[in-house]
C-alpha cells in the first residue's frame, strides 16, 4: 500500500522552521494495516529532533519518520487480535498508513469517548505528576505554570478534581488566562508578560503549597518566592527555554534557595507506563462523565504536507490545550 509519511531533513540546533520536514512516499505491508486518522502533536518532540537531545531516548534522525502517538482504523488485518474496521492507537508517527505486527497496535474501545481524539490527550503527564509526584490533596493551593497547553490546562482541573483549595494558572495572554477561569474551573489566572511575583502574591497570600512547573524561568523564580514551607513543585518541562541551547534548555533549578524556602522539588518524567495510562484514563471518563472535567484541545484538519506546519504553530503558542491533527 502506498503510504505519505513526513521526515525529518536535518537535526534542529536552534529554531525550528518548515524546512526541517519532507515528505516522501513509501509501500508499506505488515500483518496489519491501518489508516492514520488523528496524530498526536507535542512540544517534546522538538527536543527529539536536536543533535543534543537531552532525552533519555534515542533522538530521531535525519531521513527519519517523525511523530509518536497516531490513532487509526485498521484496513487489512491477518491477525485473530484486530479486525477491519478496528480503532487502534499507535506509536507510528505522522504518516497517512502504517503497517507491522499486531502487537505493534493497541485496541481502542470507540464508545470510550465521544470522539477517538480523546485519546491523544496529554493527561498520562499531567495525572502522574499532580496526583503521584506532588500527591495533591485536600486543602492545597495549586499553582500551574504553562496553563492553557496540553499538559498544564490538564494538571489544573486534575488538582481541582482532587480536593485543592484553589487553582492558580498563568498563560501567555489574557485571553488564554479569561479562558483558564471561565470554561475550565481555574480559580485565578493572569498573563505571565506581566510581573507573575506580583500576580501570585496577590493571588495566594497565604503562599502556593503546590507548583506544577512545564515552564521554568521566570515563573519558578516567581513561585518559590511566594512558596509555603515544605511546598512540593512537581518540575515537568521548561517551555520557556525550550528554543535555546542544550544547557539552557534545561536549566537546573536553584536547589540551595529551595532549600532554604523548605521547598521540596519533584522533577519528573512520565514514561507512559501502562499502570500510568490507565490511572489517567479511568479518571478522566469518570470525570467526564461527571461533568466535572473540561477536554481542552485544538484540532487541527489538514492533509499529511501539513502537519509540519501545525506543529510549528503549536510551537508558537498559537492553540489552546491539547494540539492534535485529524487528517482530511
Amino acid at each position: 500500500m502506498m503510504n505519505r509519511e513526513v521526515r525529518l531533513t536535518c537535526q534542529i540546533a536552534a529554531a525550528p522552521g518548515p524546512e526541517h520536514f519532507t515528505v516522501a512516499e513509501t509501500q508499506i505491508d505488515g500483518e496489519v494495516v491501518v489508516r492514520t486518522d488523528y496524530l498526536g502533536l507535542a512540544a517534546t518532540y522538538l527536543e527529539l529532533m536536536r543533535p543534543d537531545c537531552g532525552l533519555p531516548i534515542p533522538a530521531w534522525q535525519p531521513g527519519q519518520r517523525v511523530g509518536v502517538m497516531a490513532i487509526g482504523t485498521v484496513l487489512r488485518s491477518a491477525s485473530p487480535d484486530l479486525e477491519e474496521g478496528d480503532l487502534v492507537q499507535s506509536m507510528s508517527g505522522w504518516s497517512t498508513h502504517s503497517a507491522g505486527p499486531a502487537v505493534s497496535y493497541v485496541k481502542l474501545d470507540p464508545e470510550a469517548y465521544p470522539d477517538p481524539g480523546h485519546y491523544l490527550a496529554q493527561g498520562p503527564t499531567a495525572y502522574y505528576g499532580i496526583a503521584e509526584v506532588a500527591k495533591v490533596g485536600q486543602g492545597d493551593i495549586v499553582f500551574v505554570s504553562g496553563a492553557a497547553g496540553g499538559v498544564g490546562s490538564l494538571a489544573g482541573q486534575i488538582a481541582r478534581d482532587l480536593g485543592a483549595r484553589k487553582v492558580i494558572g498563568s498563560a501567555g495572554s489574557q485571553a488564554k488566562a479569561d479562558y483558564l477561569v471561565g470554561e475550565l474551573g481555574f480559580d485565578a489566572a493572569f498573563d505571565y508578560h506581566h510581573d507573575p511575583l506580583a500576580a501570585l502574591k496577590e493571588l495566594a497570600p497565604e503562599g502556593i503549597t503546590v507548583f506544577f512547573d512545564t515552564v521554568g524561568g521566570a515563573l519558578y523564580d516567581a513561585a518559590l518566592q511566594v512558596a509555603a514551607p515544605g511546598a512540593r513543585f512537581a518540575l515537568c518541562g521548561s517551555l520557556s527555554t525550550q528554543l535555546g541551547g542544550a544547557p539552557d534548555r534545561f536549566p537546573e533549578p536553584d536547589r540551595a534557595a529551595a532549600q532554604a524556602r523548605q521547598v521540596e522539588l519533584l522533577p519528573f518524567s512520565c514514561h507512559h507506563t501502562p499502570e500510568q495510562v490507565s490511572a489517567w484514563h479511568h479518571h478522566f471518563r469518570t470525570s467526564l462523565g461527571q461533568g466535572r472535567f473540561v477536554y481542552p484541545r485544538t484540532v487541527i484538519e489538514t492533509g499529511i504536507d501539513g502537519v509540519p506546519g501545525a506543529f510549528l504553530s503549536m510551537l508558537r503558542g498559537d492553540h489552546r490545550g491539547n494540539v492534535s491533527v485529524r487528517l482530511a
